[in-house]
């Protein structure tokens, strides 16, 4: 099956290595530190075939044009139109291409953190369809428990950017780009309080960070369940409550937008 190793970069960071076991090659999304991530393929044993960007801030595209002079004949991909540094292949929504032997990496166009965010959706297709390995590499736009800010969409689009995520399969493992986890379970259990799938996601959650793990991977089904984001259409008479103002009338997109606003200012 296919291999991720995180890789914990910068203060709270992460970049992955994502490895196909038949051939040993890989590709690095966000490798903001190359050094560490160059030290993750070697103990993996793993060759670089691909750098994988989700979007152009510094924290996710600065290892990029190191990354460049390190691996000269790797392409770096980035969403088009997104100014990725030092990417040579810009790609589309829906664009298809394979690490190695057995991994299906798909695009995901994921506007509103930036309007170029790409996610991207790795499939081992070693085996029957029924039991592929998946996972989703979701840079800023989804996190454990949260989502980036709207930096440059609106809330219809990342709305309809987490929806597009919400809609894979629900044992997508889903890996993020920051460690935000505990803040995130903080706000979402203020908001949704009475939510048993979140009270338990949170507890786990806190238990990995006291031993030092990462909270990554969570999945799909998780995200769903837990994550105030992908629930602002069940969330909204109590978004209502907590806001002071009347949002039934309005769109989810509106509600969504109200939910980014409270996170914001939560402390």
């Amino acid at each position: 099956m296919m291999r991720v190793k995180e890789i914990p970069m910068l203060e709270d960071n992460y970049g992955y290595l994502v490895v196909d076991d038949a051939t040993n090659q890989a590709a690095a999304i966000d490798p903001v530190e190359p050094d560490k991530v160059l030290a993750a393929a070697s103990k993996a044993g793993a060759l670089i075939t691909h750098i994988l960007t989700t979007h152009k801030h510094w924290d996710h595209a600065g290892g990029n044009s190191e990354m460049r002079k390190l691996l000269p004949d790797v392409p770096v991909l980035g969403g088009a139109g997104d100014g990725v540094a030092a990417c040579t292949w810009q790609v589309q929504e829906g664009e298809v291409f394979r690490i190695g032997r057995d991994l299906r990496v798909e695009c995901l166009l994921t506007p509103g953190h930036t309007m170029g965010h790409m996610c991207y959706a790795v499939t081992d297709e070693r085996g029957p369809e029924e039991r592929a390995q998946r996972a989703v590499f979701t840079g800023d736009t989804l996190f454990v428990g949260g989502a980036g800010k709207f930096f440059e969409g609106s809330p219809a689009d990342m709305l309809a950017s987490l929806s597009k995520l919400g809609a894979l399969p629900p044992e997508t493992f889903v890996y993020c780009g920051h460690e935000y986890t505990l803040q995130n379970y903080a706000f979402a259990r203020w908001l949704d309080p009475d939510n048993p799938d979140l009270a338990k996601a949170a507890a786990a959650a806190q238990a990995q960070r006291a031993e030092g793990l990462p909270t990554v991977p969570s999945t799909i089904a998780v995200e769903l369940a837990t994550n105030p984001f992908m629930r602002a259409s069940a969330l909204q008479e109590r978004v209502v409550a907590q806001a002071g103002s009347d949002l039934r009338d309005l769109s989810t997109a509106s509600v969504l937008g109200k939910i980014r606003e409270m996170k914001n200012e939560f402390k």
